[in-house]
C-alpha cells in the first residue's frame, strides 16, 4: 500500500513538473526524471516527524511556578501556499497535579509543526494538546516565525516576523502573562 501511494505521488509530481517544463522550459531531462522522487522523499521525511511518542507525565511534587521551554526551533509548511515558515516556539505552563518530561514540550511542538498548517492554527494546536495532556493551571504558546510565502510572493516583505499566541488559564492574568513574556526575552 505504501509503495503504491509513493509511486502515485511521484507520478503526479512528475505530471506537474512536465506541465511547467512545457510552458516555461525550466527543467532538464535529469530533473524531470529524478526530482519527483526527491520531492516525495522530502515529504516523507518531513511528515515522518509526526510519529507518536510516549507523553510521559508524573505527579507534581508541589511545584507551583512556571515551566518554560523557549526558543524551540521549528520548520513547518504554510497550508495556503505549501511554502515553508520557520522560527521559534516558546511554551510555558503552570502545573496543577501533573508535570511532564521536559523533552515532551519540545517533542509536542515539533510533532504538531510537521504538517501543513497556518501559524495561528499551529499555535492553538500546541496549547490545546498540552492542556489536554497536563491539565495545568494555565498554558501559553508564543510562536515567532518568518514565512517564505510572504518573502517570495505577495507582499515580498524580506524582514517581517509574524508573532502569534495562544493563552489559557492563569496566563490570561496580565501579571502572569507579563512574567512569561519577560522570561522568554
Amino acid at each position: 500500500m505504501e509503495r503504491q501511494f509513493e509511486r502515485k505521488l511521484i507520478e503526479k509530481v512528475k505530471e506537474v513538473l512536465q506541465i511547467l517544463h512545457e510552458n516555461y522550459g525550466w527543467f532538464t531531462g535529469e530533473e524531470l526524471e529524478n526530482t519527483p522522487r526527491r520531492i516525495v522523499n522530502f515529504w516523507k521525511e518531513f511528515y515522518n516527524q509526526q510519529r507518536e511518542f510516549q507523553f510521559t507525565v508524573f505527579p507534581n511534587p508541589h511545584y507551583d511556578q512556571m515551566v518554560i521551554a523557549k526558543e524551540i526551533k521549528f520548520f513547518s509548511l504554510c497550508s495556503h501556499h505549501m511554502l515553508p515558515y520557520y522560527g521559534v516556539i516558546h511554551i510555558g505552563y503552570i502545573p496543577h497535579s501533573k508535570i511532564c518530561g521536559l523533552s515532551k514540550l519540545i517533542r509536542s511542538a515539533l510533532k504538531l509543526a510537521a504538517k501543513p498548517s497556518i501559524q495561528e492554527q499551529l499555535t492553538q494546536e500546541i496549547a490545546d494538546y498540552l492542556e489536554s495532556k497536563l491539565d495545568p493551571y494555565g498554558v501559553i504558546v508564543v510562536i515567532e516565525a518568518e514565512h517564505l510565502c510572504m518573502r517570495m510572493r505577495g507582499v515580498k516583505s524580506p524582514d517581517s516576523v509574524v508573532v502569534t499566541s495562544a493563552i489559557k488559564g492563569v496566563f490570561r492574568h496580565e501579571s502572569v502573562k507579563e512574567e512569561f513574556l519577560r522570561l522568554i526575552k
